[in-house]
């Protein structure tokens, strides 16, 4: 038996017409790489649905690109349905899914606050992967559409003292290749991004500073435009820089030789 949350309004959306302009839900808008996303989205003509949660920030960003402000709290186990039901009620339809919103927290895993464990999970990892579940029927009826999710080196490789971050991020790798297989054919695509480092307010937020020499953070305009082409382009996986694929092969190849390499080089 399925009820109305099983299927949200989504279902029912209608065709776009040919000069109607896409529409994108981004979550993480209000700063970093969503806003920076949003910047780049506008410019290139979508329709901007926009969710975080610093109002303030949300509400200048929405300005400055004509989108449509959604607050919501994805740290909430209601608040992707209910970012989805405000999303559907706006705009009638969704077709694009830019999954940017993320928490981090650096520091020995037995020493991580619960609640922000908690946060991760739900924010990282569930968050994206509910918006899914929810706004996914409706591109599958209407043959198109892109779930673009923000995973992390981090989730590829590891790191030492962010042990709960880059299992969240590996979480969204799993999903991505699996939705990938399942998706295939069905004019619904699904995008990975997977940057390194970037200069946003993550550092910040999550305590600690950056404090690898290498890679360098790159700004977040640079993973707004690998977002951007990810909508239209068919590449399904991209590294930001991308170079930062060649230490992923390395440790798929030879974990053994990448840890030593890391525990080397940091």
């Amino acid at each position: 038996m399925t009820t109305d949350d099983d299927h949200p309004p989504s279902h029912r959306a209608r065709r776009r017409p040919a000069d109607d302009p896409p529409v994108a839900l981004l979550t993480g808008a209000s700063s970093g790489i969503g806003a920076a996303t949003a910047d780049r989205l506008a410019a290139a003509g979508w329709r901007l649905l926009l969710s975080g949660t610093d109002q303030a920030r949300l509400d200048a960003v929405a300005a400055r690109t004509g989108g449509r402000p959604l607050p919501a709290d994805l740290a909430k186990p209601d608040g992707a349905q209910r970012l989805a039901e405000a999303a559907l009620a706006a705009a009638g339809r969704v077709d694009a899914l830019v999954a940017s919103a993320g928490l981090g927290w650096r520091g020995p895993f037995a020493s991580t606050p619960a609640d922000t464990l908690d946060r991760m999970l739900e924010v990282n990892l569930a968050a994206p992967l509910r918006l899914t579940r929810l706004l996914l029927p409706g591109m599958l009826e209407r043959d198109r559409g892109r779930i673009v999710l923000l995973g992390s080196m981090a989730g590829q490789v590891g790191v030492r003292d962010e042990a709960a971050y880059a299992a969240t991020k590996a979480g969204l790798t799993m999903f991505a290749e699996s939705l990938w297989y399942e998706l295939r054919g069905t004019g619904v695509g699904v995008r990975l991004i997977l940057p390194g480092a970037v200069e946003t307010p993550f550092f910040a937020t999550r305590g600690t500073d950056y404090q690898r020499e290498r890679p360098r953070p790159v700004p977040a305009q640079a993973v707004a435009d690998i977002v951007l082409g990810a909508l239209t382009g068919e590449r399904d996986r991209v590294f930001v820089p991308h170079w930062l694929g060649y230490p992923a092969r390395l440790h798929g190849a030879a974990p053994g030789l990448f840890r030593r390499m890391a525990s080397r080089f940091g």
